[in-house]
């Protein structure tokens, strides 16, 4: 399979979406007195994966 650019900010997209949902759910349900944090930083990957979204196509 013939991985182009595309295709890898697909897959850099994807595993931003997982450890965004991991780091909030880690701040909600393991780490209840710092979970503002988690949930901050995961917010964060979830603004990253959406820049690469849009950059498939056009880089």
């Amino acid at each position: 399979m013939a991985m182009n650019k595309n295709t890898v900010l697909a897959y850099a997209t994807l595993l931003m979406i997982f450890i965004g949902f991991l780091l909030i759910g880690l701040g909600a349900y393991r780490y209840e007195d710092i979970g503002w944090g988690f949930a901050a930083i995961g917010l964060g990957f979830f603004a990253i994966a959406w820049v690469f979204n849009a950059l498939k196509g056009r880089v």
